[in-house]
């Protein structure tokens, strides 16, 4: 519930669909329940107009209604976040600091979602509960997956897996040919053959490429030949090793600088040693020290550190002296530390800011050199390897084109069967495949989607589908259509019956609910029709409580239910309470 809201009604067990012709969805529903991936919990804090949420989600059709401008639309937000969603300081509570969604998810089966987790460099999930949190700040934003930090990139792959939302204008990925191919393929099963087509297809094109690298090649003028080899040999004549070149400049920069460091190292001993230096003034002290001790033992504790400075000192007048005559360096030897100096500082210049990439451009150009001069042979290797390419390409595309070809008027017979009992009673769909001239990414052949409401007319591919009620209801009909073969956990539907009523609206709701016997199912609500159709009922409203408005989530049931129906049909009275009640009982 909402922290600081009046007290909701109590949470209800899942209530029946009492609706004659639902009663066989909720036995459906009973019975996948245990082994339904789901959203579990939905935790808000400080989003806009909630100051605390924790809404517990069951399975099956869960209906949300409300008021326009109660707050309906946070719920969506807070998912759209836990897809992975760009999130700014505008979401936060007026008066706070930071906002937060948190949801836990319920997986049967976490391989999908483990393998983008180790793909991102992430633990996978040891048991079959996900967790997502976003912490959205007045100047950072940060995401963890069960606890672990995680890129927006990263959640927004999960939120792929996890989710499927829909709102009146959200019918992009319906709209995409590559979607609706792929739909197809999840239809005919045809998903792995696919995806081993798509591998042959790259190497195919690899090895295209590099054919037409190679002839290219040929072309290569006896200057350019000149000049890889010159660069090859000049390199290799340099016997370069790039671990070398720091050692090299720090012994180069002591040859260039002898004369200084002789004096100064000449200088510093002098000091320690000379007339009156500082090791004669130090005896001169120990001298002192030991007479004073003589006459009063305890001014030991004061002058113990005397030896050990003399010491020290003793052990610097060695080491300088030492110094010194390593310095004594051969002028033959600095001239050739200074023309190796020069010879990598060159090569630098001409081939690369490191030594490193000095031997890359060796390399590439050796790469090349070989390539121009073996072309002959190569481009023989090179177009037996694309024919041999092509021969297993066309093998799996071909299988694919079939297995596609089959499919295509099944499933386009299936849509057609979900559009009628959304009251497109003469509408035509259909799922034309068209052969491509040459192989694509996804296929031999393409797939737009074709769809005539209306009887006489022709059909016309979805995109060219103006009204929004209707592609709401294509875009149902196709996840009715593919329910078994899509593996998202939850499917939201915000307000996709706009523009729809009626007949249509409950037709749209009963639709809905028999998703909700595979999937968990979110329909974010204007209609009574719908709403009655939900396993759970969940009312969003606003309240003032001292000067401040808060957005409250709650369930409803029974009574409570039926005069939210009411208020939904527009009216009071015991008309219009029969009426939601005809909605519930059938």
């Amino acid at each position: 519930m909402l922290k600081g809201s009046r007290r909701p009604p109590p949470m209800q067990p899942p209530g029946k669909i009492f609706t004659r012709d639902c009663v066989l969805l909720r036995m459906l529903h009973d019975a996948a329940r245990l082994n339904q991936p789901m959203l579990t919990l939905l935790k808000i804090r400080n989003l806009a107009l909630v100051d605390e949420l924790v809404w517990e989600l069951g399975p099956g059709l869960i209906g949300v209604t409300g008021e326009t401008g109660a707050g309906k639309s946070i719920v969506v937000g807070a998912l759209k976040l836990v897809l992975g969603e760009r999130a700014d300081k505008s979401l936060i509570r007026s008066g706070e600091d930071s906002c937060a969604v948190e949801a836990v998810f319920e997986l049967k089966d976490p391989g999908a979602i483990n393998a983008i987790l180790e793909d991102g460099g992430l633990p996978p999930c040891d048991h079959t509960q996900l967790i997502v949190r976003r912490w959205i700040g007045q100047t950072t934003n940060r995401q963890f997956v069960n606890d672990s930090p995680v890129t927006l990139a990263l959640l927004k792959r999960l939120g792929d897996h996890l989710v499927d939302l829909h709102g009146p204008h959200d019918h992009q990925s319906l709209l995409s040919t590559e979607r609706q191919l792929a739909m197809l393929d999840a239809y005919a099963g045809a998903e792995t053959t696919h995806a081993n087509y798509r591998d042959l297809y790259r190497a195919w094109r690899g090895k295209a490429t590099e054919l037409e690298e190679l002839r290219h090649a040929e072309n290569a003028s006896e200057q350019e030949l000149e000049l890889l080899r010159y660069q090859i040999q000049e390199i290799d004549d340099a016997n370069l090793n790039p671990e070398e070149e720091q050692e090299l400049n720090d012994r180069w920069l002591r040859a260039a600088n002898v004369t200084r460091l002789l004096e100064s190292a000449a200088a510093a001993h002098a000091a320690l040693t000379g007339e009156s230096g500082i090791l004669d003034r130090l005896a001169e002290v120990q001298r002192l020290t030991r007479d004073l001790e003589k006459l009063d033992p305890s001014v030991s504790r004061h002058t113990a550190s005397l030896e050990s400075a003399v010491l020290e000192l003793q052990d610097l007048e060695r080491n300088l002296a030492d110094y010194v005559e390593e310095l004594d360096i051969d002028p033959a030897a600095a001239a050739a530390l200074e023309e190796r100096v020069n010879l990598l500082e060159s090569l630098k210049r001409k081939y690369g800011p490191s030594l490193a990439e000095v031997l890359e451009r060796r390399d590439r150009a050796a790469a090349r050199l070989d390539t121009i001069e073996n072309r002959a042979e190569k481009l023989t290797a090179l177009e037996e390897d694309l024919a041999a390419c092509r021969t297993r390409l066309d093998a799996v595309g071909h299988t694919l084109s079939r297995t596609r070809s089959k499919a295509a008027p099944k499933l386009a017979r299936e849509i057609s069967t979900q559009l009628k009992d959304l009251g497109f009673q003469q509408a035509t769909f259909e799922a034309p495949l068209t052969a491509h001239a040459e192989p694509g990414m996804q296929g031999f052949e393409a797939l737009e989607f074709q769809f005539g409401p209306n009887p006489g007319e022709p059909t016309l591919p979805l995109r060219q589908i103006a009204s929004s009620g209707e592609i709401s209801r294509v875009m149902l009909a196709v996840k009715s259509a593919l329910a078994e073969q899509d593996a998202t956990p939850l499917m939201v539907f915000d307000e996709i019956d706009a523009n729809v009523g009626g007949e249509v609206a409950r037709a749209v709701g009963r639709k809905m609910a028999a998703l909700g016997t595979r999937h968990q199912v979110v329909a974010i609500t204007h209609f009574p029709q719908v709403a009655a159709m939900a396993s759970h009922h969940f009312v969003v409203e606003k309240e003032v409580i001292g000067g401040r408005t808060r957005s409250r989530l709650f369930s409803v049931s029974g009574e409570t239910r039926i005069q939210e129906l009411v208020r939904m049909l527009g009216g009071g009275g015991e008309q219009a309470r029969a009426m939601a009640a005809s909605l519930l009982h059938g």
